[in-house]
Parts: C-alpha cells; sequence; structure tokens
C-alpha cells in the first residue's frame, strides 16, 4: 500500500517509532556510569510520585470527615503528606545534582527544561493541598496567603479562600500536568539518554556530546 493510502494510525505508529526505538524505550542495558547514587534520586522521585497519588486518590475518594476522624485516614493522611515531603526531598537532589552536572548538555535541554517546570507546577500543587485540609491549619494558611495572592495580581484567579477551587487544583489540574510533565520527563530521558559525567581534562578523558547513550558495558 503506498504512504497516501496507509490510515492515520499506520502512520502515527511508524512515526512514534522513529521517534522511540523500542531499543531506546525499554533498553536492556545502560552505561556503567549510572552506577552512582546521582541518578537513583530521579527514580525515587517517581516511587514518591506514585504513593502521592496512591494515597490521594483514596483521601479523595473518602473525604474530610473519614480523614480528620478515623484512625485508618489519619494513617492515610500521614502517608499522603510524607509522600509529598520525600517527593521534594529527592526531587531537589535530582534537580541540584543534574544541574551540577550539565545535564543540558548534548541536546538534552529539554530533558533538563521538563524537569525543572515541573518542580514548578509541584510547588502550587502541594500549596492547595496545605489549603485542603480543612482544619484550622488550612485556614490559617489561606488568611495569610490571600494577601500575598492579591497583591501579585492572582488573587482574581487562585482564591485561596474558595476551598472548591483549591480543592479541584490540587486533585485534578494540578496532579495532571506534574504526571504529564513526568512523563515527557522520562520519555526524553529515554530517547536522549542519560547525561555522562563531565570531562575530566587533566585525565585526558575527551568530552561526550552525541546525543545517543553510549554503549552499555552492564546490564541493568
Amino acid at each position: 500500500m503506498s504512504a497516501e493510502h496507509r490510515s492515520w494510525t499506520a502512520r502515527l505508529r511508524e512515526a512514534g517509532v522513529r521517534q522511540m526505538p523500542p531499543e531506546r524505550l525499554l533498553p536492556d542495558t545502560q552505561p556503567a556510569y549510572m552506577s552512582s547514587w546521582i541518578y537513583i534520586f530521579g527514580a525515587l522521585t517517581i516511587a514518591a510520585l506514585v504513593i502521592i497519588i496512591a494515597s490521594g486518590s483514596i483521601l479523595a475518594l473518602k473525604g474530610p470527615a473519614w480523614w480528620h476522624y478515623t484512625g485508618v485516614g489519619h494513617f492515610f493522611n500521614s502517608i499522603h503528606l510524607w509522600a509529598v515531603e520525600l517527593f521534594f526531598f529527592f526531587m531537589v537532589i535530582h534537580l541540584w545534582g543534574k544541574f551540577f552536572m550539565a545535564a543540558w548538555r548534548g541536546g538534552r535541554a529539554r530533558t533538563w527544561m521538563s524537569g525543572a517546570i515541573t518542580f514548578l507546577i509541584a510547588i502550587p500543587c502541594a500549596f492547595t493541598g496545605y489549603l485542603s485540609q480543612q482544619n484550622f491549619d488550612s485556614q490559617w494558611i489561606a488568611t495569610q496567603g490571600k494577601d500575598g495572592l492579591n497583591a501579585i495580581g492572582v488573587g482574581a484567579f487562585f482564591n485561596a479562600l474558595n476551598f472548591g477551587q483549591m480543592y479541584s487544583y490540587h486533585v485534578l489540574l494540578l496532579p495532571v500536568a506534574v504526571v504529564a510533565l513526568v512523563a515527557a520527563h522520562i520519555l526524553l530521558v529515554r530517547r536522549r539518554g542519560i547525561v555522562p559525567p563531565l570531562p575530566l581534562p587533566e585525565l585526558g578523558l575527551p568530552q561526550q556530546a552525541s546525543t545517543k547513550p553510549p554503549t552499555a558495558p552492564t546490564t541493568a
């Protein structure tokens, strides 16, 4: 069948395979320099995000009365809180580590920017979570934060005193954006490969400028 008569699904599939070959999407080997703790913090960030989504989904289904007045609700609320704390802890280490490694080298600028934007989107996501607690803590945060939000001109669109608005931002809009950016980040890492270590001129090591990951002597 000629190219002009192929279905759009066939053309879409072929374009996807060209952009992301299976050996890159699901590789069975990795470069030797991946055996470093600095690379594990990205995976830990994703693991914390999975726990956040799972625990947050349960909290959203059960409602404020459940997470405030039942032992099981307190347990899941605590899991959600500490998963968020670990998420930001791991992500900040990951971002700073990659910043000092110049992770945008070799055509990886989009990979770096997607991670940085994810961090920026996660901040209001966590803030709206504090505002959605439905306790005196969330009320105090909302009343103290509204003046600052009004001062920068976003109070008309981001009303910290409106629980329904904050709750919808927290459980739907912002999490979807974070998950989409994380998925894009992972695909970009698969496409470009992880960034190699910075060269050491005093040891005579050349800088790798290729956008493709080098040959992988170690198995995943």
